[in-house]
């Protein structure tokens, strides 16, 4: 008779602790030895080894499982090479012990084997090493903007507290010119300058992996999906590819709604015999991805409903006569609702989460060919 091992994983970067366990269903649970390691994959391997001969069983069924954290994907990858079953758990899944408790990394490593033996968890999805490389590098580009827009306010922010003021609205080439001739104080002038170069570099950066996300996106993997999401308004190139790169397979949900709510999109309910409360959005699972949603989102809740400008008419060149009808009808019924919602008097930020989530449901009806629903 086989005999399963669950082994629970608390790793930091340095340090693993490990907690083996052989759950008894309808018993008490077998806890074989609880050790903190340093954070080599080898030494996983060692106390695996060391298991097997103290059980003096070569049946055995090992399991590993760790949450999902600062170290990604690398011990899984490298388990998984050596032969070693293993699985990320997603932290909001996670059975957990209700009020206060005291938490150790022994008592998380214990929490994630009881976890694994009893199925109180949701698995992470493992990207191929391809989506999980390009997903890195569009996070980096979107570091790079986020640089560039805290590097613009540093800019007017000391050009105000030092009064150089322009008539010409900001960033345009009239301001820039500005900030460039402007006469002022020799050091604030040099301060100014060495601000302005801090901006031209990652402006120029930013233009570069444009380019290079133009390049990834013809790739064959990801051409035709890219294509494809670009018919809906407010996704260009960037959005498109994340989507793809950081959802992955999206067969995996049942329904649109479903990734809405694996993206946080979803609202929330703590509702209690005859009362009844909705919150917000449960802001779960993907920040990146959510973030991207709800500024394309933004995009939509602006225009004539039914308009299509020349970029989204040239974006959706090339698709099938299906699938830039199933945009369009997208396009139309998103922009009907925000207006809707905004006659009822929501507030703009909870309308575009709304669109948000419609928006998350219609790319899965693109990505998993079932664009006939937006007719129903």
């Amino acid at each position: 008779m086989t005999r399963i091992i669950k082994i629970g994983m608390d790793v930091h970067k340095d340090s693993f602790t490990l907690c083996a366990m052989e759950p008894k269903f309808g018993g008490k649970d077998i806890i074989f030895s609880t050790v903190k390691i340093g954070a080599d994959v080898d030494l996983v391997i060692d106390y695996i080894k060391k298991l097997k001969e103290k059980l003096q069983d070569s049946n055995l069924d090992i399991e590993c499982g760790y949450e999902a954290g600062c170290l990604g994907y690398v011990p899984y990858a490298e388990l998984k090479a050596r032969g070693v079953k293993c699985i990320i758990l997603a932290p909001t899944t996670m059975m957990a012990p209700q009020g206060k408790r005291v938490k150790t990394d022994a008592r998380d490593a214990l929490m994630i084997a009881q976890c694994l033996s009893y199925g109180g968890y949701k698995a992470v999805h493992i990207p191929t090493d391809q989506d999980a490389a390009v997903s890195g590098y569009l996070r980096m580009r979107d570091d790079h903007k986020s640089a560039l827009k805290k590097i613009k306010q540093q800019i007017l922010s000391f050009a105000l507290y030092n009064g150089l003021r322009c008539e010409a609205n900001n960033w345009t080439q009239l301001h820039l010119q500005f900030l460039r001739h402007c006469q002022c104080n020799p050091i604030v002038r040099e301060t100014l300058d060495d601000y302005l170069r801090t901006y031209d570099y990652l402006n120029n950066r930013i233009d570069e992996m444009n380019q290079r996300i133009h390049e990834l996106c013809q790739d064959k993997a990801y051409s035709e999906n890219v294509k494809k999401l670009q018919c809906l308004i407010g996704i260009k190139e960037q959005t498109a590819l994340a989507l793809i790169t950081e959802v992955g397979d999206f067969t995996r949900f049942d329904k649109g709604n479903t990734l809405g709510a694996y993206l946080g999109l979803a609202p929330g309910e703590q509702s209690s015999g005859a009362k009844t409360v909705r919150t917000g959005i449960s802001k779960a699972g993907n920040r990146f991805v959510r973030k991207l949603l709800t500024e394309s989102a933004q995009g939509i809740c602006k225009g004539r409903i039914g308009y299509k400008s020349k970029d989204l008419k040239s974006r959706q060149q090339g698709n099938s006569k299906e699938v830039i009808d199933y945009a369009d009808h997208a396009n139309e019924y998103m922009r009907r609702k925000y207006y809707r919602l905004m006659r009822k008097g929501k507030k703009h930020n909870i309308a575009v989460s709304a669109i948000a989530r419609d928006l998350s449901c219609f790319v899965w009806g693109l990505m998993t060919d079932n664009i006939s629903i937006a007719r129903d």
